[in-house]
């Protein structure tokens, strides 16, 4: 998972295909959610905003889906949420066509100058409304191309990897107090679920922080691979092996596994809002053509 621009490791002629899923919920305690997810799907010409399930060819055309929770006083969380993934959809295709054309040197560059412009954005508003100060917003993104998941991170929303064999792999890191005990090794899953500092956000987006360092790295993929991304309201109301269960799973019919992810973990908890968006590389071949798609 190196920030530099990797190798690819297949064919890059063979583009997979790529599945979706998505759900937000409120929550039984909250009553506004905070939580926003994108799916969208750009070229060097069009953007398009994806419904929240749906299957797509990689070949073509880049596919980005983030999951963003807001903070704040009010509705500001709610509106830093909704500021950050409209930003996505305004800045990273036109980052992307700049490094198509030779204008940016690499995705970590281009990551970290969207993360850059969105904190920027949000400082702003704090500064230029009272409503909105000290809103912030946590952000993990996941940049699909051809064989290559890209992906940057701040915050506490966190992002999943399956792969096709092997168990499940936490991607990013919470920058959180807790997240840094756990790295350090000095907690485990059950303690940190109920660490009073479990909130304390060390890094997120806007909220009053001077400088902000994302994480970006990137995971080859490939057929039978999954992701996921989650706000932490998911992580409340399921425990990690619980979580591999679920993607494991395949829906035959039935809900989709986001679906199922967050109606259980909302079940189990639901004092937080909760979002979950998976993403899988197909083993079978599909049908190309992009389904669930919505005009801009």
């Amino acid at each position: 998972m190196s920030p530099s621009e990797p190798q690819v490791p297949q064919d890059p002629a063979v583009a997979p295909d790529l599945k979706w899923s998505g759900l937000t919920d409120t929550g039984r305690v909250r009553l506004n959610n905070e939580d926003t997810f994108l799916a969208l799907k750009f070229d060097g010409h069009d953007v398009n905003y994806l419904g929240k399930e749906g299957q797509a060819s990689l070949s073509g055309a880049d596919f980005v889906f983030a999951v963003s929770d807001g903070m704040g006083g009010a509705h500001s969380g709610e509106f830093a949420s909704k500021i950050t993934i409209d930003r996505i959809t305004r800045l990273l295709p036109r980052s992307f066509r700049l490094s198509a054309a030779g204008m940016a040197s690499g995705f970590s560059d281009v990551l970290l100058e969207l993360f850059s412009a969105i904190h920027a954005d949000l400082l702003s508003l704090g500064r230029s409304y009272a409503e909105c100060a000290g809103m912030g917003a946590t952000l993990s993104l996941c940049w699909f191309r051809p064989h290559w998941m890209y992906f940057g991170h701040v915050g506490d929303s966190r992002i999943y990897y399956l792969p096709r064999d092997g168990g499940l792999t936490q991607v990013t890191q919470d920058h959180t107090h807790v997240g840094w005990l756990r790295r350090k090794g000095e907690l485990n899953e059950r303690e940190a679920r109920t660490h009073p500092r479990r909130n304390a956000l060390q890094q997120a987006l806007g909220a009053g922080n001077q400088y902000v360092e994302p994480q970006v790295g990137a995971v080859a993929h490939r057929p039978g691979d999954r992701f996921l991304i989650c706000s932490d309201g998911l992580i409340e109301g399921l425990w990690d092996r619980r979580i591999e269960e679920i993607i494991r799973t395949p829906a035959l019919g039935g809900p989709s596994a986001a679906t199922i992810l967050v109606d259980e973990s909302v079940q189990n908890s639901g004092r937080d809002n909760t979002t979950a968006l998976i993403i899988e590389i197909p083993m079978a071949a599909a049908p190309s053509s992009a389904r669930g798609e919505a005009a801009p």
